[in-house]
């Protein structure tokens, strides 16, 4: 019961991460069903606590970094680790996964209509599974860090709380290179993990209407979210240089992205 009220508990200290994680369930079940999305979550929350119980006695993956303990009794921890902490890595990776998938997936081709039109994706087994997508999804994973970290570590300043620190702060805004390889490190892993159990599972994706694309968007959408509302703190806490470089590390990337989506897609023959 203990238990129980302390997860409730968390869910109204961290109200913002658990609307980002019901965004990611509804997403992951609407592109690739529940029996995927369980799994999806589970190998990328384990993967992630188990990296960072691990960085937090012996550095390896993030580097040196350690917990204060300051929020023990109002949120749930799993040792040393606050819960919400671990949780976010999964829907970040799902988020990652499909902006990736959004710039990479074939376009199917279809007959030319008038009027604006979002290009058909294809997601077969192949493509959404493939080393360009793992690629690329570590690198979305890893670079949205860039922007979550620097402000998280500011977490005194906003009601996120300092709740953690770097023995040796880095150079990127107090946060040490090595922290971002070891995201880069959790998303592979997790990746790895996955993408063989997707060739595996013989449960069939839900039926794609409305189209892929759509689905797919909504995932994107989400890792939006989370940056949008990452740079919205780091603003209104002051830290306008900050705010700015993430800002400007975001604009070639939505640039390509919306040139994708405004690509109308190849006709048919």
């Amino acid at each position: 019961m203990e238990f129980f009220f302390l997860f409730l508990k968390t869910i109204w200290f961290r109200p913002y991460v658990f609307a980002f994680l019901a965004a990611f369930l509804f997403s992951a079940i609407m592109l690739i069903g529940w029996s995927r999305t369980w799994r999806f979550w589970l190998i990328s929350w384990i993967t992630a606590f188990v990296c960072e119980y691990s960085s937090t006695r012996n550095g390896i993956p993030f580097g040196w970094y350690h917990y204060n303990g300051s929020t023990i009794g109002q949120e749930l921890y799993i040792s040393n680790i606050p819960f919400m902490d671990s949780i976010s890595f999964s829907f970040l990776l799902f988020a990652s996964y499909c902006l990736a998938l959004l710039l990479l997936l074939p376009m199917a081709p279809g007959q030319r209509k008038p009027g604006f039109q979002l290009p058909r994706l294809t997601f077969a087994l192949g493509d959404r599974t493939s080393w360009q997508v793992f690629a690329l999804t570590v690198l979305f994973f890893a670079f949205i860090d860039m922007v979550i970290d620097p402000v998280a570590l500011r977490g005194d300043r906003w009601f996120l709380g300092k709740i953690y620190y770097y023995p040796d702060p880095g150079v990127h805004y107090g946060v040490p290179m090595a922290n971002y390889a070891g995201w880069a490190v959790v998303g592979a892993i997790s990746l790895l993990i996955y993408f063989p159990l997707d060739r595996r599972l013989a449960t069939t994706l839900p039926a794609q209407t409305p189209s892929t694309t759509h689905r797919l968007l909504l995932g994107a959408g989400l890792y939006y979210g989370v940056l949008i509302f990452n740079l919205a703190v780091t603003f209104w806490i002051g830290e306008s240089l900050q705010g700015t470089t993430g800002v400007l590390m975001y604009v070639p990337v939505t640039a390509i992205l919306l040139l994708r989506l405004l690509t109308p897609a190849p006709a048919s023959a």
